[in-house]
C-alpha cells in the first residue's frame, strides 16, 4: 500500500495539510541549523579571542542575565581573576579587558541558549497541533536531549581550564566539536527527508557512490575531529610552512611521547600532521568521488551538489594552508572553521541527495 505522505500532488493544487505541516517542519529545523551554524562559528571565535574561559559558572537559567551593574561587573571579575588562566596568563587584564571576553563568551552562552528555545517552543506548539507524524516525535526528542548535552558538555570542558591548566582540554573540546557537528547533521537529514521524502526503492545504478558518498561524509568528519585536537592543542602556533614542515615531511618528535597513541592525541607536531595527511588523503577522495558521479546518468540536484563538494573543498584547503602560514589570524581560522561546516554540509546534501536520486531516462 502506498504512504499517503508519499504520494505526489497534481500540478498546481495546493498543498495537502500534511505537506504543509512538513514543510513548516523543514523550515523550522532548517532554522534551527543555522543557528548550530552561527553557534559553531561564534564558539570558534571564542576560542580564538582566549574569551571561553571568562564565565567561570554554569547556570543556564540565572547566567542568561549579565551583568547589570557595577558591583555585579565587579563580582564576575573576582571569579574570574582565580583562575589559572588570570594568573598565568592575563595577569594584567583590568576591568574593561576582562568585559570584551566576557561579552564574547555571553554570546556564545546566549546563542546556545537560544537554540533550546527556538527548538523547544515551535516543537511543543507543533505537537499540540497534532501537526507531527508520530515516526518523526522519537527524533525530535532525541534533537532535544542531544541539544541538552551538547549544553552540558561544553561545560564540562570548560570547567577542564578552570583548575589547573588555563587551557581546556583537547579531548572535552574536541567532543563538544564533534558532537555539534552530529547533531548538526542529524537536524539536517531530517528536515531534507521532510522537503523531499520518497518511498521509491534506492536505484541499484547508485550503489556504488551511494556508498561512496557515505564514506566522504565520514572523512570529512575524521578531519573535523583532527581539527578540533588542532585547535585544542593549538599546533597551528607551529611548523608554519607548506608543504614541508619547516623543513620536514615528518615533523621532529613526531613519537616522541609513551605511550605511542598519545602522540595521536597529545603530541602538537603528529596531530598537525594528521590534519594535513587527512587533507591529502580528502583530495584524492573527493576528486576521485567527482570523476565517478560524472559517469552515471545523475538528475540535476546532485549532479550539481558534487560539483559544489569538489569547489567548496578547494576553497577549505585554500583556507586551511592560508591560516597556517600566517600563524593563525583570527578572521581566516574563524573562516576556515566556517568553511568546515560548510563542506560538511554540502557532504551530508550529496550522500541524501544521491540516496534519493533516480537516473535520468537514456536519449
Amino acid at each position: 500500500m502506498t504512504d499517503p505522505a508519499f504520494v505526489k500532488e497534481p500540478p498546481n493544487a495546493a498543498p495537502q495539510p500534511a505537506a504543509r505541516s512538513r514543510r513548516a517542519i523543514a523550515l523550522w529545523l532548517l532554522l534551527c541549523c543555522a543557528m548550530i551554524f552561527a553557534m559553531v562559528v561564534v564558539g570558534g571565535i571564542t576560542r580564538l579571542t582566549h574569551s571561553g574561559l571568562s564565565i567561570v559558572q554554569w547556570d543556564p537559567i540565572v547566567g542568561a542575565v549579565p551583568p547589570l551593574n557595577t558591583a555585579q561587573w565587579n563580582t564576575a571579575f573576582h571569579l574570574y581573576q582565580k583562575t589559572p588562566e588570570f594568573r598565568d596568563v592575563n595577569s594584567d587584564m583590568d576591568l574593561a579587558q576582562f568585559k570584551s571576553i566576557f561579552w564574547m563568551e555571553y554570546a556564545h552562552r546566549l546563542l546556545g541558549r537560544g537554540i533550546g528555545v527556538v527548538f523547544l517552543l515551535p516543537f511543543l506548539y507543533f505537537l499540540a497541533r497534532g501537526r507531527i507524524e508520530k515516526r518523526l516525535i522519537p527524533k525530535l526528542v532525541t534533537m532535544f536531549i542531544l541539544g541538552g548535552l551538547q549544553g552540558a558538555l561544553g561545560w564540562y570542558m570548560v570547567a577542564s581550564g578552570l583548575i589547573h591548566n588555563p587551557h581546556v582540554s583537547q579531548y572535552r573540546l574536541t567532543a563538544h566539536l564533534s558532537l555539534a557537528f552530529l547533531i548538526y547533521a542529524f537536524i539536517l537529514w531530517v528536515a531534507l527527508d521532510l522537503i523531499g521524502p520518497t518511498s521509491e526503492v534506492p536505484a541499484q545504478e547508485f550503489n556504488g557512490l551511494r556508498r561512496f558518498s557515505y564514506g566522504v561524509t565520514a572523512l570529512i568528519f575524521l578531519m573535523v575531529i583532527a581539527g578540533g585536537f588542532v585547535a585544542g592543542l593549538r599546533a597551528g602556533f607551529i611548523y608554519n610552512t607548506f608543504p614541508l614542515m619547516n623543513g620536514r615531511w615528518l615533523p621532529l618528535g613526531m613519537f616522541a611521547l609513551h605511550p605511542l597513541w598519545r602522540n595521536f592525541f597529545a603530541n602538537m607536531g603528529t596531530v598537525q600532521f594528521d590534519h594535513r595527511m587527512i587533507a591529502y588523503l580528502l583530495i584524492i577522495v573527493v576528486t576521485s568521488f567527482w570523476f565517478m558521479a560524472r559517469r552515471l546518468p545523475l538528475p540535476r540536484r546532485p549532479r550539481i551538489a558534487i560539483h559544489l563538494l569538489l569547489a567548496m573543498l578547494a576553497v577549505q584547503v585554500t583556507l586551511g594552508i592560508s591560516t597556517l602560514l600566517l600563524v593563525v589570524p583570527t578572521p581566516l581560522a574563524s573562516a576556515h572553521q566556517a568553511g568546515a561546516l560548510t563542506l560538511f554540509t554540502i557532504a551530508v546534501f550529496v550522500s541524501h541527495s544521491v540516496r534519493n536520486a533516480r537516473p535520468l531516462p537514456a536519449a
